[in-house]
């Protein structure tokens, strides 16, 4: 462990961040059932156990009886958690470790079904929103500049203003050498990182012997959270694909998070007989309306000691779950997320399908890789994050007004001394198999990055003391790097256009020779570097037939380019606002059955 995440480690022990508070209360080691347990736990509660009928965490949205009769009467269960038996060889502990009372919904008889919506109080919708804001408005993305970056950007216009209005031809020499630095250094580092991601397999290889092992009494309980908005037509095969994970169901909690306005989804839910550990969550209407705001109303709710985030149209491996606590247990508290890989059933629908599908095989199997080995940030993806609830705690949750809430997290998570792990598992998502469902999704992720790069630009001596100057760097090149890069796309080739097209005495007048020959370079050889990363992306797989699509991402780049100026305005019209990725469109859903059972 290096300096700086020593560091860290010491910051976290000395104070948290602005931490959820989970609602169950806790008594360690307590033992299973026993008075004692109980009385240990309203002594660190403060209070006696609530009935449903008084909980101030969350109402039923259906009308209770007053007084429920001995039959209907609300139970508590005190379960004791043991800690698995985890990874091979490893020392067996499953001594109690924490016993939870938990108000088991399910277990319930006549009251309420799986489909009921639990409706979370007002508190836990306020904290949702505004608790990362209020604990330390810096590292929160709810306004786009701080005060001091509205300055700074004001002086750097009207110096900009000023050179352009004497010095035009300078101010352009000068635009185009940096953007061309910043385009060749990007896709340099994303070119070295998945090299050795190849060349280093650091992803945790988990044996079916080792799954084995694990007994399912010994297993700790798992929260599954499913935001959803307005996904009526493809809920039914969440329901399914959630319904095949490997594990015991009475220690299994999926929260499926549905939007207030959105009743069409819970019908949809309710019409497709969920299972009973499932559980419909009705987020109070409010501002931001945004994925991580639904998330951390389900992380306030959540039993779990651990916690995944599934998309709705996601059909996880069945042995996840149990692959990801064998990780945590061999990697210890120091990895506070593990990281499954994405990738796409219908990758050959189409070309979108097919370029989507390399993008993201290089990313996951390649390019996530090699930040770990480096042990640099790595931004997580929007699904499939497995998380220590107490971490993921610790560090706030998520932030509601970032649109790529997981690349911002995963930043938290390395100032903290967190690392990321990654996991050999496979989740198996739809990919956009239309232009504008694309560029809708890629403009949200673009945005995000950019607002990630400023949050986290607000303090960079601070940044750098937390995180060290090699993953500060590593920061600004992936984050900050690739929104600049999709952004230089566009004016890049109409550079190339001119200069092939122009005559070169016109040409020289406007730019130096060598000024527009070097940008040209930078731009050839950052382009090459990227589609050969991308031809190495098939090959752990074995999806051979995409190698040679690779040469289509200069158009497929087109298309991020556009999206980029489409993120860049939304940035400053509209922040906050969450673009819908439209699901359920392809026409290859039985492929999906197919690859990920």
């Amino acid at each position: 462990m290096d300096d700086s995440s020593r560091r860290a480690l010491r910051r976290r022990r000395r104070g948290p961040g602005p931490q959820i508070r989970p609602r169950v209360h806790c008594a360690p080691r307590a033992r299973r059932n026993s008075a004692r347990a109980r009385a240990r736990a309203r002594s660190v509660a403060g209070r006696g156990l609530r009935s449903a009928d008084h909980d101030d965490d969350y109402r039923h949205a259906t009308p209770q009886p007053k007084r429920a009769t001995s039959a209907h009467r609300c139970k508590h269960r005190a379960v004791c958690l043991h800690r698995a038996r985890l990874g091979h060889g490893s020392r067996a502990r499953t001594n109690c470790r924490v016993v939870r009372f938990i108000y088991r919904r399910h277990r319930m008889t006549g009251q309420v079904s799986p489909s009921t919506p639990i409706v979370p109080s007002d508190q836990i919708a306020h904290d949702a929103a505004e608790r990362l804001y209020e604990h330390d408005r810096l590292r929160s993305g709810k306004y786009v500049l701080s005060t001091a970056q509205k300055i700074g950007g004001a002086i750097a216009i009207v110096i900009i203003v000023l050179v352009g209005i004497f010095w035009p031809s300078k101010l352009l020499q000068a635009f185009l050498i940096l953007f061309s630095l910043a385009f060749l250094a990007a896709t340099a580092f994303k070119f070295i990182v998945s090299v050795r991601g190849a060349r280093y397999d650091v992803i945790e290889r988990i044996s079916s012997a080792q799954i084995a092992e694990l007994r399912d009494e010994d297993l700790p309980v798992y929260t599954v959270l499913v935001p959803v908005f307005r996904e009526a037509n493809i809920v039914g095969q969440l329901v399914r694909n959630l319904g095949a994970l490997d594990y015991p169901t009475d220690k299994l909690e999926v929260m499926i998070l549905t939007e207030e306005e959105d009743q069409e989804t819970r019908d949809a839910i309710a019409a497709s007989n969920p299972p009973a550990h499932f559980r419909v969550v009705r987020v109070p209407k409010g501002h931001p309306q945004t994925k991580p705001r639904a998330c951390n109303v389900g992380l306030a709710l959540a039993h779990g000691d651990y916690l995944v985030i599934y998309d709705a149209e996601d059909r996880p491996d069945p042995d996840q779950l149990k692959k990801a606590l064998i990780a945590f247990e061999q990697n210890g508290e120091e990895v506070a997320v593990v990281q499954a890989a994405l990738n796409y059933f219908n990758d050959r629908e189409n070309p979108l399908t097919r370029m989507f599908t390399l993008e993201y095989s290089y990313w996951f199997d390649y390019m996530l890789p090699g930040l770990e080995h480096d042990r640099l940030p790595i931004p997580l993806g929007g699904t499939s994050n497995h998380f220590r609830v107490d971490a993921l705690r610790e560090l706030g949750g998520w932030d509601p007004y970032n649109v790529t809430e997981d690349a911002d997290l995963g930043i938290r998570a390395s100032a903290l001394g967190y690392r990321v792990g990654v996991i050999d598992s496979t989740t198996m998502e739809e990919a956009n198999t239309s232009i504008p469902n694309f560029i809708r999704q890629r403009s949200r992720w673009i945005k995000g990055y950019l607002q990630t790069s400023l949050v986290h630009a607000r303090r960079p001596v601070q940044l750098i003391r937390e995180v060290g100057v090699v993953k500060f760097s590593a920061f600004a090149l992936l984050i900050a790097g690739t929104p600049i890069t999709f952004l230089a796309v566009l004016p890049f080739y109409a550079l190339t256009a001119v200069s092939l097209f122009l005559p070169p005495e016109v040409l020289s007048g406007l730019l130096p020779v060598p000024v527009l020959w070097l940008a040209l370079l930078n731009f050839v050889v950052g382009s090459a570097l990227m589609v050969y990363v991308t031809m190495m992306g098939p090959y752990k797989r074995g999806s051979f037939h995409l190698v040679p699509w690779a040469l289509v991402n200069p158009v497929y780049w087109v298309l991020h380019s556009i999206a980029s100026y489409k993120a860049l305005w939304q940035l400053i019209v509209k922040p906050h606002y969450w673009e819908k990725t439209e699901h359920g469109l392809t026409a290859h859903v039985d492929d999906a059955d197919g690859q990920a059972g």
